[in-house]
């Protein structure tokens, strides 16, 4: 009943005759329980009178539901207006808690039997309750005015009590770790059954089913969670016909596999291969993102991209495709001038086994620093590591941490004394670096197209005959740093820097420092033979002067597109097919077309049947680009009625 139906109420009954007994029993509430809760009554059935009060009666039982409401008045000097201490207040509201129920007044308290002027001050009392308890309820956020609850609120204690559909990283200091990962998120489209980071799904994939692709948490310890991929016995059959289909030589099995199975990870990962061969890097790309939307869909609950403490061990071979799979990623994202992407994709590559580092991430993370213009990112990595990693004995860390701070002393923006302090550290680093790697020079003026002056030509030091008796690993690691990062140094500012520096080295040479004869020890000592991840780098970076390099061992073997260079101490899950190469012998080139493309052959050999010369390489290449457009022009599944979303934010790049 509104207020202005109550003052009406209370209007027509001022002044009424005293009611006979009994008028003011409610029909709830039993006699007996009267008797306990109430006073007794006087003779008649009526309760006594208050004195002052004689010839008032209320007729009104609604105000005798909220009787707390006219136990609260403005305080003055410990007494309220309506002459009740706070006492009263006290033990009447202890009295109603006790009881469930309010209780009537006993003798000297004021009775609801009120005149016209008190009957008002109740009116006006219940106004001021009324909005002291719609308030309190806004505070606390437990109702909205209209007796509905906040969504927010609701929202916000589901996510506290259940978490993000994808887990966020333990909490960090205030320095965030090393390797974790940045990342933004997009909006996806409501067709897809999961809302993913790494790639967005297309409408024109297939449906999505799972494809018996899982993952598994194996332990966690010290604050690190081991996880690993599982196949399901399906999918180790499609896995099986997938190996049947490259050792078949015919290219068009893995695309007929692919029509049964269309998230199958390394059939498409090979696809993807075949198609960048032929500069179709849109489906390439496709390729790549659809078996990472396949492999992120699997994720285990716990499973987090971003916090740096999720590992996977690279020596099962469910979990490299995960790694071939963010790399293919990554260069995509690189060649396309999105180094800042690029690069969380390298730590995360790194996050998953960082103390192995099966990729050799540690060879490629500097080089997207730089590309990203995150030269404090590269700089921090480079303090924190150098004493348990000797990271300074990579030709790139050695060259590219001078290099960053360099150009951070370049920056306007810096105080002048951080700005003289990151000078003298590039120009002290960059020399130590010649030192140590004094064949790294000449090279890297001739790719930048410098001419060096007659000093340093001609000077021992430097001259031809510091690249000639490096070890071949050493020349492995300077060949792939100068292929991919030669460009950085094309300025003038820093090959005016890196002149200076130049003759600096000279006069310590010449004056006979000992740092010369270490250093030349030191390389003698620690690049006989590059570890079997870095081969593996130099085959997935595909820079040709690396390749090269690589040592006999490496080019005679077969490398294969979809598990390149495994290691020798796999550990296998289940039982895999036996692989039989029908040619042991070739070089690394033809043996990584062979992978890619069964029906590639070398010139002058036969096949099988020993009858018919061998297909050419690039017939085969043309059949399978042409079954593969085959094959996405046959999966387009649109729903006319399904709701979409357009993406505001394109792709979630951040370049």
């Amino acid at each position: 009943m509104s207020r202005r139906a109550l003052r009406r109420l209370r209007g027509e009954q001022r002044g009424q005759e005293p009611l006979g007994p009994g008028a003011l029993q409610f029909g709830f509430r039993d006699d007996e329980d009267a008797e306990e809760e109430g006073p007794k009554r006087g003779p008649g059935g009526r309760r006594p009178r208050s004195p002052g009060k004689e010839g008032v009666r209320v007729n009104n039982r609604f105000e005798l539901i909220n009787i707390e409401d006219l136990e609260e008045g403005p305080m003055v000097n410990g007494e309220r207006s309506d002459g009740l201490r706070t006492e009263a207040v006290v033990s009447g509201s202890k009295r109603k808690s006790q009881s469930g129920s309010a209780e009537p007044r006993k003798d000297g308290e004021v009775d609801d039997r009120t005149g016209p002027l008190e009957q008002s001050n109740v009116s006006g009392k219940l106004r001021k309750k009324k909005k002291k308890q719609k308030n309190k309820k806004s505070s606390t956020g437990e109702t909205s005015e209209n007796g509905l609850e906040d969504i927010d609120r609701i929202l916000e204690r589901i996510e506290d009590s259940s978490g993000p559909h994808h887990p966020s990283p333990p909490p960090l200091s205030s320095r965030k770790h090393v390797l974790y990962v940045e990342h933004r998120p997009r909006q996806r489209q409501r067709v897809y059954p999961k809302c993913t980071w790494l790639t967005t799904p297309k409408s024109t994939w297939p449906r999505y089913a799972k494809p018996g692709l899982s993952m598994r948490l194996l332990e966690s310890k010290k604050g690190l969670s081991c996880f690993a991929f599982e196949h399901s016995e399906e999918y180790q059959q499609t896995q099986h016909k997938f190996l049947a289909a490259v050792e078949s030589m015919e290219p068009n099995n893995i695309v007929v596999l692919l029509q049964t199975s269309p998230y199958h990870v390394d059939s498409l990962l090979q696809l993807s291969d075949a198609c960048r061969f032929q500069d179709d890097q849109e489906m390439a790309r496709d390729l790549v993102e659809r078996a990472l939307y396949s492999m992120e869909c699997a994720f285990h609950p716990l499973f987090s991209l971003t916090s740096g403490t999720c590992r996977l061990d690279y020596r099962r071979p469910e979990n490299r495709s995960f790694y071939l799979a963010l790399y293919k990623q990554m260069s995509f994202l690189e060649k396309r001038g999105c180094p800042r992407t690029a690069l969380e994709y390298c730590k995360l590559i790194l996050s998953l086994e960082p103390d192995e580092d099966p990729l050799c991430m540690l060879l490629l993370v500097d080089h997207l620093a730089l590309r990203a213009r995150d030269y404090e990112y590269l700089i921090r990595l480079f303090q924190e590591w150098e004493a348990h990693r000797n990271l300074s004995q990579l030709p790139n860390f050695a060259f590219s941490v001078p290099l960053a701070y360099f150009l951070l002393s370049q920056q306007a923006d810096l105080p002048e004394q951080e700005l003289s302090s990151a000078r003298e550290k590039a120009s002290l680093l960059v020399r130590q670096a010649l030192i140590m790697f004094p064949g790294v020079l000449m090279p890297l003026l001739e790719c930048c197209s410098v001419r060096p002056d007659a000093a340093v030509t001609c000077h021992p030091f430097f001259g031809p005959n510091s690249e000639i008796s490096q070890p071949p690993a050493l020349s492995q690691l300077v060949s792939l740093y100068l292929g991919r990062s030669h460009f950085l140094w094309k300025e003038p500012a820093i090959m005016s820097w890196l002149e200076e520096n130049v003759r600096e080295v000279l006069q310590a040479v010449d004056a006979g420092d000992p740092a010369v004869e270490e250093y030349e020890n030191r390389r003698k000592v620690l690049y006989q033979r590059a570890p079997r991840n870095i081969h593996r780098h130099v085959v997935l970076s595909e820079i040709k002067e690396a390749v090269a390099a690589l040592p006999p061992d490496v080019t005679t073997q077969s490398v294969m597109g979809f598990d390149p260079l495994p290691p020798s101490d796999t550990i296998y899950s289940y039982t895999r097919p036996e692989r039989l190469s029908p040619v042991s012998h070739g070089n690394t080139i033809a043996l990584f077309f062979r992978s890619l493309l069964p029906s590639y052959t070398m010139e002058g050999e036969r096949q099988e049947d020993g009858g018919a010369e061998g297909l050419d390489h690039n017939q085969g290449l043309n059949r399978l680009m042409l079954a593969v457009r085959d094959m996405m022009a046959t999966f387009h599944f649109h729903d006319p009625e399904a709701p979409r979303e357009d993406h505001a934010e394109g792709d979630g790049e951040w370049d």
